[in-house]
């Protein structure tokens, strides 16, 4: 099975870049999408074969999340189980015979790091989130995480330490959620592979020049390693200042 995951910076605006004709190129499973800004009957196309299922933020034209999949779910969730962490649109979850998939738009700390308690709050609820469906079945969780976990993982780590994104505190959470049991696929595939980035600042010629980071991310249940088969960055599809990322399970 193969699985898309795009922060698309708004998906009205990525539509007219080009959008549907990716989609249609990635061929895709299941697409999971970030920052779609956006409402349900917003939505001016079809996808004939996919179910869509939406969660937009109670601010118009924010954060929000979408899934378009193939594969009739169970059971679908909407957040993340904690009132403290609702009104953005920021997590769907679905549940499949064998697995859950979940997509992410994790909140960004922002300049100066004012919103980092927040942050450490979600990072917590989510992590603990996922052990409690990991407890059921594993897990496929895929999302824009805001966090690039090691300086391989971004171009400039020096100049950009404790930036938001790139945090003590914000990549001490990501290295706790691997310990509690959760795999990075593209890392684990690639432990060495430099210069592998999924977003570039629209600022200083940064996708040209390739200084970018790498913060999206398909995450699996450490029991899934066996049957993971290929991760991917897929830096030549435009239409965002992110890139899609993709996994491949034999599930």
């Amino acid at each position: 099975m193969k699985f898309i995951s795009w922060n698309v910076n708004g998906l009205r605006a990525c539509v007219k870049k080009g959008f549907l004709e990716s989609f249609a190129a990635l061929d895709a499973d299941a697409f999971c999408l970030q920052e779609t800004k956006m409402e349900a009957h917003q939505a001016e196309f079809e996808l004939p074969g996919y179910r869509m299922y939406w969660n937009s933020a109670q601010k118009k034209g924010y954060s929000g999340t979408a899934i378009f999949t193939r594969l009739e779910p169970l059971h679908v969730f909407y957040d993340i189980g904690d009132d403290d962490h609702v009104g953005e649109g920021r997590s769907i979850t679905l549940e499949f015979e064998d697995f859950y998939l979940v997509t992410v738009y994790t909140p960004n700390a922002q300049d100066g790091l004012k919103r980092l308690d927040y942050r450490m709050a979600w990072d917590d609820a989510f992590r603990a989130y996922l052990l409690d469906l990991d407890e059921k079945k594993p897990v496929v969780v895929c999302g824009d995480l805001n966090v690039a976990h090691e300086e391989i993982d971004l171009k400039n780590p020096k100049s950009n330490h404790q930036n938001p994104g790139f945090s003590d505190a914000e990549r001490e959470k990501f290295s706790q959620l691997l310990a509690a049991g959760f795999t990075d696929t593209f890392r684990f595939l690639n432990p060495e592979l430099t210069g592998a980035y999924s977003w570039w600042s629209y600022r200083f010629h940064a996708r040209e020049n390739n200084a970018g980071w790498r913060i999206d991310y398909f995450l699996i249940s450490d029991r899934l390693r066996d049957q993971l088969t290929a991760a991917h960055i897929h830096a030549d599809v435009h239409g965002s200042d992110h890139c899609p990322v993709s996994v491949e399970l034999a599930l």
